[in-house]
């Protein structure tokens, strides 16, 4: 099967000792319309890989008429345990603006395009079983692992409240994670400080735009203050939770660019620690 993105496979020692592991599907910024045939073909694609449990970090959504359309390519996935927050796009559509303005200084200022039907789709995601972790705290067992999970709304738009979901996990879960669109660093400190083990986020494309840098390529924009070393893929400080960044399927429909960082999807394994 030819596919037209990347998945990215990680590990992650999180699981108490003798717990079975499990295969998280990230997925992030799918930003779909209806003219994008070939990524709802790769989304439905996604099923084959098996997960356990699927996480979605938002912006779902790029047009008035996606709702049915993410309905449609997320459909072979709705019989799996599902947990999800939302982004700016799922909100607002996009509006034009020049590509290269992610590699300008936030000036905190946001283009807001027409209002999407984000309660439509919360209803139908809700409707199927998926957690909304929007402000949310969950607990879910999947593969005899009680997980607490927690969420916030988009910080990309202040949309976040961190405080709704605060304190320290549920002593009878064996793992905490928490969830997000925008990987800003008051809520990543927040969540450090209430102790998770690992949190998922999307939002900075993967940079969008690399540049090759000795063997590799490095991001050149996060589009919000995460360094740009954590721009993609796993990544961890010393004393705090794993972080896990999505680089996200889609783009805006006016910056159709993404240079050295491909449309990817990532099977994040959780495995028992050493």
């Amino acid at each position: 099967m030819s596919m037209s993105y990347q998945l990215r496979e990680v590990s992650v020692p999180v699981l108490p000792a003798g717990h079975r592991s499990i295969r998280v599907l990230h997925f992030s910024d799918l930003h779909l319309t209806p003219k994008r045939k070939v990524e709802i073909a790769d989304i439905k694609s996604f099923a084959d890989l098996k997960p356990d449990l699927v996480i979605s970090t938002g912006d779902f959504l790029a047009h008035k008429d996606a709702v049915p359309v993410v309905l449609d390519a997320l459909h072979p996935l709705f019989d799996i345990p599902g947990l999800f927050v939302f982004g700016s796009n799922d909100y607002f559509g996009p509006k034009p603006k020049n590509p290269f303005s992610y590699l300008f200084k936030d000036n905190g200022k946001r283009k807001l395009g027409p209002d999407l039907d984000w309660e439509g789709l919360q209803k139908s995601l809700t409707g199927i079983g998926w957690l909304d972790l929007n402000h949310s705290r969950e607990v879910i067992k999947i593969n005899d692992t009680t997980i607490e999970a927690r969420g916030t709304d988009d910080a990309h738009l202040n949309f976040d409240n961190y405080s709704e979901v605060a304190g320290l996990p549920d002593k009878k879960a064996d793992l905490a994670i928490g969830v997000t669109h925008a990987p800003y660093l008051r809520i990543l400190d927040a969540m450090s400080k209430d102790n998770l083990d690992l949190i998922f986020a999307g939002h900075t494309h993967g940079g969008q735009v690399r540049l090759p840098w000795f063997g590799e390529s490095k991001a050149l924009t996060t589009n919000c203050d995460l360094p740009t070393w954590r721009a993609r893929g796993l990544t961890r400080e010393p004393n705090e939770p794993w972080l896990h960044v999505s680089a996200g399927m889609g783009t805006s429909p006016f910056a159709r660019i993404r240079v050295a960082s491909p449309p990817e999807v990532s099977l994040v394994t959780l495995e028992a620690g050493f």
